[in-house]
């Protein structure tokens, strides 16, 4: 670099900053991409159905950035409706993280946004939308930063390693607004569909039936791993493919591959095997760890892994297995040339051995009892019971079976399973002495009966954001007190997995917390703005399990009114949701709707007699929930009827009131509780003083498709139903009514 002759030390100075900053700016690489993101169909799993392609792919294209770029990322927006893009894991201004409502405005139809962002860190990651369901149905990929060349951390065998990116997820030939809408109505069709309804009589056929009449005793609906039944999982966009040539050389015995693997599923976990033998890890969410040889691993919603295998021998391929962890759907990667080596499938889960396991974790009041456990960081996995390849195909010994659950290696069988507690860094991670620490707790609580999931029992509606000063270290300890496990993702930053590793505590940016677990975590808030808090199931998070951690006093140039996006946001998170089923029976017609969100519930009942004697009648009830289990909903309510009482010209009921009237309306004020066996006892008082007490119960488990229900109360009035589930929106259904008499019809649901 020449400099003028003549100059101030002032201006040389200045001269110097100003070309050195010339010269970092021109050495920076811009990696520029543009995303088109367009309606398309599909058939994943034998029926076409409408998803959404990025540049004509599903997964979307994988993005290479290397460690000093700049990434400029053009987004086209081509849907009818508004979308978004998410960096995970990515540092980066607040701006561009890509939630709606809370980092930017939503990208609206028919418009183009660009992010851009400088590349400060390398690992495998993954990006996806933010908006709504979008990502269930196509809108996930992955997003891989390389180190830079001659970095001090590149590690000889293992950073040199020929290297494929791999992205799991899940696919429904279901719109995603259905499965959200089914979920929060305890439609038990999934369960149907995964063989996995554990009703009376098939819990008499096991021996379980005390561990169903417990298991209802304790208001606690059938045991559930994964909420959502699934048609086909996918590896990169395939269920089954295979590897044979890879950087332009055929695999032969003895090499090695790095597979960079994301969990871009929308809600499921996936176990990993390899039919070839040990999977070592060297990463997981985009840091490096300590190498870890393992038989398997699980991989939790949104996690990366980065593991390395082994072709053993030539001729042959061998088969790296992903299984969803309810273990109903599977996808097959196969790598090497010649005969192709299947790894054992994973057997059926054993139900009612979970359900047996569940009553003893759980209180009567709702809450979990971990039994002086104190477990953490997934070494003590309670759902391994279930797993047969674990326990055997017959479990007699109970407490054996639990002895084994504390070896994280789990000598039964010899599997090793990898654990958090296995995690090490090979840098140190340490905080700052220095830095001021705010601590947090958090209770992770949720409902399955509504499916209502929250932190301390508040939804993202019911809570403002956390305030951090920047600077600060954020130490969090979260317990799980709900029977699903929940991976926590927090947006911008990587936080420290306080794990017994000391100054070597492994990073990460999502952590799977199990039921009953405790895990601490710390982070060092250095970046302003609003940062997501949420578990990352979809459905989880739609349903409110979220937080805001706020740092500073961002000002986002793309957010002028943060308050107003706010609100929507947390609306967003608790919307209501509809439901309506309606019986068309030989003696009437009856049904009910009901439109409901995380505390408020608006329902309707109907009863159509087809002959004038019988009548109609119509109840309207609008409640409120309380209670972390939502066991108690006082309400106000309507009661519209008619009925030809003829030469009987009264009504009596058992405490010997009368309604004289052919015709009445009246208002009432009462509430619901549900009682122990999911029995929902009603009291109610109306404004003429007539007074009733009920108790009912929907959906009794007879078999897989056989429900009954009945209600009784104190007008005299009762029912006894039996309804067969043909498919997700039919049944048939016959009962018998005091008022209608006997019947037998169709039975929809919506």
């Amino acid at each position: 670099m020449d400099f003028p002759s003549k100059i101030s030390t002032k201006h040389f100075y200045l001269y110097i900053a100003i070309s050195f900053y010339s010269e970092i700016s021109f050495s920076q690489k811009v990696v520029h991409y543009e995303l088109f993101v367009r309606d398309t169909v599909v058939n994943f799993a034998n029926k076409e159905k409408r998803a959404i392609a990025v540049n004509g792919q599903i997964p979307m294209p994988t993005l290479d950035f290397t460690e000093g770029d700049t990434a400029e990322i053009v987004v086209h927006n081509l849907l009818k409706e508004s979308t978004s893009l998410h960096w995970h894991g990515i540092f980066l201004p607040n701006k561009e993280d890509g939630v709606p409502l809370l980092t930017q405005m939503p990208i609206a139809p028919n418009t183009t946004h660009t992010y851009r962002f400088p590349i400060i860190q390398h690992g495998t990651h993954w990006y996806h939308s933010h908006s709504g369901l979008q990502e269930q149905i196509g809108m996930y990929g992955s997003l891989i930063l390389h180190k830079k060349n001659g970095d001090k951390n590149f590690r000889k065998g293992i950073d040199d390693l020929p290297t494929i990116p791999v992205i799991l997820s899940e696919w429904t030939n279901l719109n995603p607004n259905n499965v959200h809408r089914m979920l929060h109505n305890a439609n038990d069709w999934f369960a149907i569909q995964k063989g996995a309804t554990q009703s009376y009589l098939e819990a008499i056929r096991s021996g379980y039936l005390k561990t169903k009449l417990t298991n209802e005793w304790k208001r606690m609906l059938a045991m559930d791993v994964s909420d959502v039944y699934y048609n086909n999982v996918l590896i990169n966009g395939k269920q089954i493919s295979e590897i044979k040539i890879l950087d332009g050389k055929t695999l032969n015995a003895g090499d090695k591959i790095r597979l960079r693997i994301s969990n871009g599923g929308a809600s499921s976990y996936f176990w990993l095997n390899y039919a070839g033998g040990k999977i070592t890890v060297v990463a997981n969410d985009g840091n490096d760890v300590e190498p870890v040889e393992v038989d398997r691993l699980i991989i939790a919603v949104a996690e990366t892994y980065d593991i390395v295998i082994t072709i053993p021998t030539a001729d042959k391929a061998f088969e790296l297995l992903a299984t969803t962890e309810d273990r109903t759907k599977s996808a097959s990667l196969f790598f090497g040339d010649g005969i192709k080596q299947n790894q054992s499938p994973l057997p059926r889960l054993k139900y009612f051995e979970g359900m047996k396991m569940m009553n003893g974790m759980m209180k009567m009041n709702g809450d979990l009892d971990d039994m002086g456990m104190n477990m953490s960081l997934n070494q003590m996995d309670m759902n391994r019971v279930m797993y047969p390849e674990i326990t055997g195909e017959d479990t007699q010994n109970d407490h054996q079976s639990m002895d084994m659950e504390k070896d994280p290696n789990n000598a039964m069988g010899n599997i090793t399973t990898l654990n958090y507690a296995q995690l090490k860094s090979p840098h140190l991670t340490t905080l700052s002495k220095d830095a001021p620490v705010k601590k947090l707790k958090f209770v992770l609580t949720g409902n399955m009966n509504r499916y209502v999931w929250s932190l301390d029992n508040r939804v993202l509606s019911e809570s403002d954001k956390i305030s951090v000063k920047k600077g600060e270290i954020l130490n969090i300890t979260i317990y799980n007190n709900s029977m699903m496990r929940h991976p926590f993702h927090l947006h911008g930053f990587d936080f420290r997995v306080l794990n017994g590793q000391g100054e070597y505590a492994p990073l990460k940016n999502t952590i799977d917390i199990m039921p009953m677990e405790t895990d601490t975590i710390e982070f060092l808030a250095n970046t302003e703005g609003d940062w997501f808090f949420h578990c990352h199931i979809l459905y989880h998070m739609m349903a409110g399990m979220n937080r805001v951690i706020s740092v500073g006093d961002y000002k986002n140039p793309l957010l002028p009114n943060k308050e107003k996006t706010y609100k929507a946001l947390q609306r967003e998170s608790n919307k209501a949701l509809f439901m309506a089923l309606n019986d068309f029976a030989s003696n009437g017609n009856d049904g009910e709707m009901m439109v409901q969100n995380a505390r408020w519930r608006l329902g309707t009942e109907w009863r159509l007699g087809y002959h004038d004697m019988h009548g109609y009648e119509s109840e309207t009830h609008l409640g409120r929930y309380f209670g972390k289990m939502q066991w108690f909903m006082p309400f106000v309510g309507f009661d519209w009827r008619y009925r030809n009482m003829g030469i009987v010209s009264y009504e009596k009921n058992m405490f010997g009131q009368k309604n004289e009237k052919d015709n009445r309306a009246a208002i009432s004020i009462g509430f619901n509780y549900m009682l122990p066996m999911l029995l929902i006892f009603q009291t109610e008082v109306f404004h003429d003083g007539i007074f009733r007490l009920q108790l009912m119960r929907e959906d009794i488990p007879i078999s897989k498709r056989l429900r009954v229900g009945f209600m009784i109360n104190t007008d005299l009035e009762y029912m006894v139903d039996f309804r067969y589930i043909l498919s997700r929106n039919v049944g048939i259904r016959t009962h018998y009514d005091s008022d209608m008499g006997f019947g037998v019809g169709i039975a929809l649901n919506y």
